[in-house]
């Protein structure tokens, strides 16, 4: 780690979320690390090396000196919900948002949400306007938001990364390691009623590598994670109204 001192309040947290990005971190990190010196003064950058087998969190650290940050690596790969954890618990702003790797989502995301926010705002959600899918990863975005809405009676608007208050988000009170995390924290947003504000920002192609998430069993999967939080969601309501 280095840049501000520890007891110094980062203006912004921001994680960067990595599994075997070796051939994109150098230039994403580069990239990242210009615009926050330019834009947001004061910022931190957290590195989560998800158990990648191909030295990305050791690339990224090589670019990140002199630069306010934190590499912190998994032993094994355990999933963008674990990886979203890992970051907020090392955060330090009141503010935390987070990128993928892959360069998919460009700096100046972050300076859309920044900009959203209100006096009360408790998160921005980010909604893609021009991402070229194609239709296999259409119809899998598809069958999750419908099953989100069945099971759950919840309209998800939320596609890629999001900024919160770091008071909000409570790692140990969200059970997914997986990419699920990503459906659960906005669901229990929109279902507590919490002030919010959606954004609309650009997706880039890859640098390098293909998606590990837009696979059919990873819709199934997400049915059945739904099904689970169904089912937290009922004995955290019995707990309350027994006041456990």
């Amino acid at each position: 780690m280095s840049g501000t001192a520890p007891g110094d309040a980062p203006s912004l947290s921001v994680i960067l979320l990595a599994y075997n990005e070796i051939e994109a971190i150098s230039a994403v990190t580069r990239e990242l690390r210009a615009w926050l010196e330019a834009n947001v003064p004061g910022a931190e950058l957290i590195v989560v090396d998800d158990g990648s087998t191909d030295g990305t969190g050791e690339a990224a650290a090589r670019e990140l000196q002199g630069f306010p940050h934190t590499v912190l690596t998994h032993a094994r790969n355990s999933g963008i919900g674990a990886a979203i954890k890992t970051g907020v618990h090392a955060s330090r702003a009141r503010w935390v948002t987070f990128l993928p790797a892959d360069g998919q989502i460009a700096p100046e995301a972050i300076g859309t949400m920044l900009a959203a926010r209100r006096e009360d705002t408790e998160v921005v959600f980010t909604v893609y306007s021009d991402r070229d899918d194609g239709l296999h990863r259409k119809v899998l975005s598809w069958g999750v938001r419908a099953l989100i809405l069945g099971i759950h009676g919840v309209p998800m608007r939320s596609d890629g990364p999001y900024l919160f208050r770091r008071a909000l988000f409570v790692p140990e009170q969200l059970a997914p390691d997986t990419f699920f995390l990503n459906f659960e924290f906005p669901m229990r947003v929109v279902r507590a009623q919490l002030p919010f504000e959606t954004v609309t920002i650009s997706c880039r192609p890859r640098l390098a590598g293909q998606s590990k998430s837009a696979k059919v069993s990873a819709v199934v999967k997400v049915a059945r994670e739904l099904l689970e939080l169904r089912a937290r969601t009922a004995r955290e309501a019995l707990d309350r109204a027994l006041g456990r």
